[in-house]
Parts: structure tokens; C-alpha cells; sequence
């Protein structure tokens, strides 16, 4: 990730134009730069990237499988910081200014996204470990080399202007194919490196996916996997600004914005889970209307789990009952639970080490129709490095071996309602 902190946007240009017109010569017409400085621009990445980019031939010079590998990303980067920026001008109204992308760096790039995320140029400072003179400095030139103004202090923070904001979600996809593509260089060298960042919604299963990481950590020892839990609606932010791979948990019956891609990979069917010794547990069986009876605490209008409940009570001719308690987190709602009469619904995994220990169990199923599809959700437009294939691929195979394992040793339905 460092090495990208240190790319020259005009050495990546450099890149592409020899990498497509297939010498130094060739490529000079293209870019601002002439022949000993595009020669120099060439071999100063390929220090950077500790990789041969080219091979230097008679006849010109052949990319490597470093260099195949990073172009389309470079293309990709240059695309949507290309996009960024003249879509952040057109918010203002501005005439077009033929490659104003150009006049820009990374620096100033990432420096607009840290105090963007932090919403103060010293504490974005105190993040990226520079000085707040520099971070407010990278940010100025970068509203001098685009002609707009991309901060605005209200109160004691600073915030992006509506142009800023137009141009923060490409900026932030440029960086991440930028880094993406650093790993795919790193894992060519040693088949070992890379990343992969996941994101997990609360309801996604307790037990499937400890096994898809230990069964991927044995195979790419060197590999990272950040795997950070939230809620879905800033969750599919970070994944579709970039800083996320991809998301695992329930999918959406119809999908919130256009630029995403969901595959469901297993069914999951939520359960009616209580505490060991709740009094419908000791009835030995119950009829629908009990469930009325007790509190219940499920998550707040929105989330999926919250819908289904809500349509288990109405399709047995029941007005779901009044929440006290609203709660999307899987934690306090198992320790609820515990300590009282109150009801959930639940994935079986989701409750499985309690279950084990003979803490809470599930008195009842919420119907074949409240099924919920599992699976994975990605940008629709995201380019893989190896290893996230490598992931993907093995989380695949882990669901397509578990498919209708544990489903079928919970018999107990509760009587239809009289």
C-alpha cells in the first residue's frame, strides 16, 4: 500500500502510452514528456514496483506479465479520476478543459479523501502522518489545478463541497485499483502476498465463514484478510467506494443502487430462538397466538430480518406485536435473551455455540417462506486481483459443500395456530 502512497500520475500515463504504442519513441508523441525523461519515468516505476515492466528489445519493447497485469488497472485508475474530476466541474457549471486531469496528483488525491473521512485537515493530518500544513497545502493546489473550491468549514469541521463529493467516490475506486494493483505485483513475486477486505453484515453465518477463512489462511499463508462487520447500508458504501472487496450476508430482494452484483450462493432459514427453560420450550409444543404472549427484540424498520418477522405474524392473521427493544446486534441480542423470556429470530448459526452449551434454543421454525438467500454482493464493475479470486473461489466450494448440510437435523415445527 506504501508504494502507491509514492506513483507519479504522469509516470502511470508514461506507462500506458509506451505500453500501447510498443516503445519509448513510439510513445513519446503522446505524453508531455520527452524521450530521456520518459525513459527515466519508466525505469523509476519499475523500481518502485520492484518489477521489470518491459523487456527492451531491438524491435521495441514488450511488456512483461508485471506490466499486463498493472495496465488495465493504471486505465481504470486514470478513468475514474478522469471521471471525477470533469464531473466535478460540470457541477459548477465550468467549461470543459481538455485533460484538467492531468494537473492533478496523488497526494493531492488522498489528501481530499483524508479529510473527507476525518472532517478536519488536523486530524487527517495526524492520520496519514503528515503535517497539517502539508494536507491543507495538497488539498489547495488541487482546487487551483481543477478551478473549483472542494472545502467548506462549517463549525469546527471542514467538509466537501458538492463538487468534492461528486468527485470523493471515483477518486477513492481510482486508489483502490491503484493498490489492487500493487498486490497483484506483490502476489506475482511471491505467490503469497495480496489482501483481501471483507465485509460482514450481523446476519451472515457464524460457522461458514470461520471455515471459508481457515480453509484460505492454509492456503495463502501470506496472504491478509480484514474482515470488519456492520450494518448493510454502510457497509455497501465502503464497497462501493472501493475500501471493501466485497460484502457476505443476506442479500437484498432488489438491489438498492444499479452499480452492484449479487450471487447467492446457499438458502438460510431463520428460526425462533429463546432462552433454555423459556416457558414455550417447557410447553413441549405451542400454538401461534403464544408468541404473542412474550417480548420480543428484533432489528430496527429496514433490515431484512425486521420485514420477515413482521410478515411471519401477518400471514398467521396477527398484527406483529409492539418492540420495546429495537437491535440489529447478533452480541445483545444472545445476551438478552439470557436474561428473560424474550424471543428472536435467528440463523441456526448464529446461535450455534450457545445451543452447544445448552444456553438457548430454538423452539420453533418461522416458516419456509421468511427463507433468505446468502450469498456474496460486489461492484458490479470490480476487477479482481488473484488472491480475491482465490477467495471467492474458495468460499464457492465451502457453500457448495456445507448445501443442505445442517438443515435437515431441526425437525421441530411448531402446531399450526387453532
Amino acid at each position: 500500500m506504501s508504494v502507491t502512497l509514492d506513483l507519479n500520475l504522469k509516470h502511470l500515463h508514461a506507462l500506458v502510452a509506451v505500453h500501447h504504442h510498443g516503445g519509448i519513441s513510439a510513445a513519446v508523441p503522446h505524453v508531455n514528456l520527452s524521450q530521456p525523461a520518459l525513459t527515466q519515468a519508466i525505469a523509476r516505476l519499475e523500481t518502485q514496483l520492484d518489477a521489470p515492466l518491459f523487456d527492451r528489445q531491438p524491435g521495441g519493447m514488450a511488456p512483461t506479465e508485471a506490466a499486463r497485469l498493472l495496465v488495465p488497472r493504471i486505465e481504470r485508475a486514470l478513468a475514474y479520476i478522469a471521471h471525477g474530476v470533469r464531473g466535478a466541474r460540470r457541477t459548477q457549471r465550468l467549461p470543459a478543459m481538455p485533460a484538467v486531469e492531468r494537473h492533478v496528483t496523488l497526494p493531492q488525491l488522498r489528501a481530499l479523501a483524508a479529510v473527507d473521512s476525518a472532517g478536519s485537515f488536523t486530524l487527517a493530518a495526524s492520520r496519514a502522518g503528515l503535517s497539517q500544513p502539508a494536507i491543507y497545502r495538497a488539498v489547495h493546489d488541487l482546487a487551483a489545478a481543477i478551478g473549483i473550491p472542494l472545502t467548506v468549514r462549517r463549525g469546527k469541521t471542514v467538509q466537501p463541497t458538492p463538487a468534492a463529493t461528486r468527485m470523493l467516490r471515483p477518486v477513492r475506486l481510482a486508489l483502490s485499483e491503484l493498490a489492487a494493483g500493487v498486490d497483484d505485483l506483490a502476489s506475482l513475486r511471491t505467490e503469497q502476498g495480496g489482501r483481501v477486505t471483507l465485509g460482514v453484515m450481523p446476519l451472515a453465518r457464524a460457522i461458514l465463514l470461520p471455515q471459508v477463512l481457515a480453509r484460505f489462511a492454509r492456503a495463502h499463508q501470506g496472504a491478509s484478510v480484514n474482515v470488519i462487520e456492520g450494518p448493510y447500508a454502510e457497509l455497501l458504501g465502503d464497497l462501493r467506494e472501493g475500501s471493501l472487496d466485497l460484502l457476505i450476508g443476506a442479500m437484498r430482494d432488489r438491489l438498492p443502487v444499479r452499480d452492484i452484483a449479487q450471487e447467492g450462493l446457499f438458502d438460510d432459514n431463520p428460526v425462533i430462538v429463546a432462552r433454555s427453560g423459556h416457558p414455550l420450550a417447557r410447553a413441549g409444543g405451542f400454538a401461534f397466538p403464544q408468541l404473542l404472549r412474550y417480548p420480543w427484540v428484533i432489528a430496527a424498520t429496514g433490515a431484512p430480518v425486521r420485514a420477515r418477522w413482521e410478515h411471519m405474524f401477518r400471514q398467521h392473521g396477527h398484527e406483529p406485536p409492539r418492540l420495546r427493544i429495537e437491535c440489529g446486534s447478533v452480541l445483545i441480542t444472545r445476551g438478552l435473551l439470557l436474561e428473560d423470556d424474550w424471543l428472536t429470530l435467528m440463523s441456526r448459526d448464529q446461535f450455534v455455540i450457545e445451543r452447544r452449551a445448552g444456553l438457548l434454543i430454538e423452539i420453533g421454525s418461522a416458516g419456509d417462506d421468511l427463507r433468505r438467500r446468502i450469498g456474496l454482493t460486489t461492484r458490479a464493475d470490480w476487477h479482481p486481483t488473484r488472491l480475491q479470486q482465490a477467495f471467492v473461489a474458495t468460499f464457492r466450494q465451502v457453500c457448495a459443500e456445507r448445501s443442505g448440510d445442517a438443515q435437515d437435523d431441526w425437525p421441530f415445527r411448531y402446531p399450526a395456530a387453532r
